[in-house]
Order: C-alpha cells, then sequence, then structure tokens
C-alpha cells in the first residue's frame, strides 16, 4: 500500500493578480509590464500590505515600505503583492494615489503593450537610496532623468540667434 504526500498550500487562487500587466525581467531585476494599451488616467493596481507604524519599521528587514502619511506605510513585501514590481522611473507613466488608506496607481499617460509600467519614487528614497549607486531608469539611461539631464546644444542655439538677427538688418 501506497500513500500519495499531498501538500497543501496556505495560499489559494493566482500567484499574482490579473489584470492589464505581467511581471517580466527588467534591467534592475524584476518589473511589471503591459500586456495591452492601458489608456490614461485609468486604474492599473493597487499597492497593498500590512500596515505597519514608522516607529516600527527600524525592526523590519523590507524594502517595500511605501508611505502613507507620517505615522503609517505598507510593508508590501508579499510576493502576491504585483504592485511591489513596478520600478522607479524619473520620466513616469503611472502615478501612485493614496485613496482611503490605501495605495492606488493609475497610467499617467497611454502606455503600449510591452511597455514597462514605471512611477516616481520621490527625492527623498531616489537620494537615499538610488542617487550612489546611479538611477537606471531608461530616461537617465537615455538622458533626461535627474542622473542624466539632457544637454543643452549651444552651436545649435546660438546660430538660430544669428539667423534671426540677421533676418532683421535686412
Amino acid at each position: 500500500m501506497t500513500t500519495k504526500h499531498v501538500s497543501k498550500s496556505k495560499r489559494s487562487g493566482p500567484r499574482h493578480l490579473a489584470g492589464p500587466f505581467r511581471v517580466g525581467r527588467s534591467r534592475t531585476g524584476l518589473g511589471l509590464y503591459a500586456t495591452e494599451p492601458i489608456r490614461r488616467g485609468k486604474f492599473i493596481i493597487e499597492y497593498w500590505g500590512k500596515l505597519v507604524r514608522w516607529d516600527d519599521v527600524d525592526n523590519l528587514q523590507s524594502k517595500y515600505l511605501f508611505d502613507l502619511n507620517k505615522r503609517w506605510a505598507i510593508d508590501g513585501a508579499p510576493r502576491r503583492n504585483t504592485a511591489r514590481y513596478v520600478n522607479h522611473s524619473c520620466k513616469p507613466n503611472a502615478e501612485p494615489y493614496g485613496v482611503k488608506g490605501k495605495i492606488k496607481i493609475y497610467a499617467r499617460r497611454n502606455i503600449a503593450p510591452g511597455e514597462e509600467i514605471t512611477y516616481d519614487y520621490g527625492k527623498e528614497y531616489f537620494d537615499e537610496f538610488l542617487a550612489p549607486i546611479g538611477c537606471q531608469c531608461e530616461a537617465c539611461r537615455n538622458g533626461g532623468g535627474r542622473t542624466n539631464p539632457p544637454r543643452r546644444n549651444r552651436r545649435a542655439k546660438n546660430r538660430g540667434k544669428r539667423v534671426k538677427a540677421k533676418r532683421g538688418r535686412r
């Protein structure tokens, strides 16, 4: 007589929330990517987790803390919190909003399928964690972000002024 070992999982349902997105490999680890067009202003996902007091945060080993206010934060460490995979960008396509003690992420502009969903983590997070190692977002790599601001083309700027001055004299 053989017995089968059946493991029971505490969690039921899908590994990640269903929506117009998927978790995939990103330049900085894992990221959240659109699987269908997402219109500007549309709700994308909710950032959820355990509510923790900022006084108790020092005891946590989590890097997924989302600031609700001066007293409370959301610890989004559980892997089922799919919103934790939304990465930082200096030029984001999504925006988080606090709504009745919850964080909801909405599209800031139209997002195309295959595009990574990103939002700005804020100046404090950027200065403390990203600036020392260099921001790896698309905007900073291509010029135009906080770490790599766009270069001004002085030559083209001066050339344009000369043309205007010549036209004025004639």
